[in-house]
């Protein structure tokens, strides 16, 4: 197994605080020699992913709500190539991604990459994508939409072992810039930054008071999910809720922390060669457990829609991972049907 990103999940200390009032000099400073991204609103006023360059001058200002499309897509790609056969032999194909900066990733989503890290431990294209990959986090200071973090311990503070830097919004005006990683403080070569005087500490505290809050308590949360764990969900109302949940949208590529993918062979150079690609698909698809002889151990839209939540909430699942398949960022919520729904369905039950 390599170790590699597994390691930076270790418990560490903050390696320096610093005083921010503009993160865009931050951000313009990290783009020299690396792809960076951040969220900002496309032309339909749709909050992605977007790639800025080291000249751009338009203000940062982080959504409240994180963004319809997740970081996932830049570690594990949507679709990839594997390998290539040809003339009787297989060659392996390895990304070669160049050094990127994911800017401003919510607390809920940098407890998805940490998931991931561990999903994609042994997989060399994940992997290489990752070790490129520098990770700067954001504190939420205020609750987003239909978020659930605090009951899933999520958010909404970044955990300094999932991110290089940390950005934390100050009360007053500015951010407070953490580094905690030796990556994020090499990074920061040659970058002017004076020594924070705030009490930063306190900042967070605060802010997480706040948030949880404005979020409520977890009993149905912590609820639902020890039904599930405990099978005392009947049948009838994982088919129940399969009704509602299937038609909602497509929460499997909403999901930040979902991994399922399909193989594809692909013929090329007229049919003389073919690649074999990676492709994301869903465990609620139909067809997705169909097997070659035509027995189907998920025809049902319940079995498909159980088994969906139970990699979410499983026990065995945080056992493993560190952590729920759920992170509560509310995005499956927003979109109509989501996670706090079915748990309050679970618990109706």
């Amino acid at each position: 197994m390599d170790l590699t990103i597994i390691d930076k999940r270790r418990a560490r200390s903050t390696m320096g605080v610093y005083r921010l009032e503009h993160p865009e000099k931050l951000r313009s400073h990290l783009a020299n020699g690396r792809r960076l991204f951040e969220v900002r609103p496309d032309e339909g006023e749709m909050w992605r992913w977007q790639q800025v360059d080291a000249a751009d001058v338009q203000p940062f200002k982080a959504p409240l709500d994180p963004p319809v499309d997740t970081p996932r897509r830049f570690l594990f790609a949507e679709r990839e190539l594997l390998f290539r056969f040809e003339g009787g032999n297989f060659y392996s194909a390895l990304p070669e991604p160049a050094p990127q900066v994911l800017f401003g990733v919510h607390s809920c989503d940098l407890q998805a990459i940490a998931y991931l890290d561990l999903v994609f431990a042994d997989d060399p294209h994940y992997q290489a994508r990752r070790r490129a990959t520098l990770l700067v986090g954001l504190d939420c200071h205020r609750s987003c939409n239909a978020g659930f973090c605090t009951a899933l311990s999520s958010g909404p503070r970044v955990r300094q072992s999932m991110a290089d830097l940390v950005l934390l919004p100050l009360e007053r005006c500015g951010y407070a810039l953490l580094v905690t990683s030796t990556a994020g403080a090499i990074a920061l070569q040659g970058l002017d930054l004076e020594p924070a005087e705030v009490e930063w500490q306190a900042e967070r505290v605060r802010n997480s008071a706040r948030v949880s809050a404005a979020q409520g308590g977890d009993d149905d949360v912590a609820n639902g999910i020890a039904f599930i764990n405990a099978g005392l969900v009947a049948a009838e109302t994982w088919e129940g809720i399969a009704l509602d949940f299937l038609g909602a949208g497509d929460c499997a590529r909403l999901c930040p922390t979902c991994t399922c993918f399909s193989t594809e062979m692909r013929p090329v150079d007229g049919a003389l060669a073919c690649a074999g690609e990676r492709v994301w698909d869903s465990c609620l698809s139909e067809t997705f457990q169909l097997e070659s002889q035509g027995r189907n151990p998920s025809s049902r839209a319940g079995q498909r829609t159980q088994h969906f939540w139970l990699h979410k909430f499983g026990n065995a699942f945080k056992e493993r991972y560190g952590g729920y398949g759920c992170v509560g960022c509310g995005r499956c919520e927003r979109a109509g049907m989501g996670a706090l729904q079915v748990l309050r369905r679970v618990n109706a039950s």
